[in-house]
């Protein structure tokens, strides 16, 4: 048995996890399978960074940032997708499930100032999810706006932010030998609800 406890709030058993990640030296511990569905109802998955918690008008969601025009942005419009975090060597895992939102203008901002400059030029460069004719296209684009925004601050893009997923499902998985994995769940049916409490047959 794991030592995992539901007396906690699932926000800082996560954190728990994700530090124990850290401590493995897992080079991005934070990274995460982002789940959504097409309007066609064909499901696509892609690795997204978690940013940390961002709170909401009722509750705080996992964060994370994009292209406004991406592919994935296109599909969140459907307000609903799925998170998976998987640290293979240490046989755990997490998946999360909720309604998804934009950030606050503000908050998007706020953080692409913290960003590497070169990232910031990047969200300028890539017209994400786009035909291109090449890569050297992109990297023209880069230089276009090194050119640009010379000497001075790059600012956030007008179709650069974050979203957040506020959760209404929040699983916790361990492998154990034989399969015999363990699986604890919270669950909530709104952002105002409690948490319900319960474990899964692996």
């Amino acid at each position: 048995m794991s030592e995992f406890s539901f007396d906690q709030d699932p926000f800082d058993l996560f954190l728990l996890e994700l530090q124990a990640a850290e401590a493995a030296g897992f080079k991005e511990p934070n990274a995460m399978t982002l789940a959504t569905v097409t309007p066609t109802g064909q499901p696509r998955a892609r690795t997204v960074l978690f940013k940390g918690y961002s709170e909401g008008e009722f509750s705080k969601g996992f964060r994370f940032f994009t292209n406004y025009d991406s592919d994935k942005a296109h599909e969140l419009v459907r307000g609903r997708a799925a998170l998976l975090f998987h640290w293979n060597s240490l046989e755990r895992q997490v998946r999360v499930e909720g309604r998804v939102e934009k950030t606050s203008r503000e908050e998007s901002e706020a953080y692409f100032r913290t960003r590497p400059r070169l990232s910031q030029l990047g969200a300028w460069s890539s017209e994400q999810s786009r035909e291109i004719p090449n890569h050297a296209w992109v990297e023209e684009r880069l230089r276009d706006f090194e050119a640009r925004f010379a000497g001075g601050e790059v600012p956030c893009p007008p179709n650069w932010g974050g979203y957040r997923l506020i959760p209404f499902e929040i699983e916790f998985w361990f492998a154990r030998a034989g399969r015999m994995h363990e699986r604890y769940v919270f669950q909530r049916l709104s952002e105002t609800d409690g948490w319900r409490r319960f474990m899964r047959s692996p």
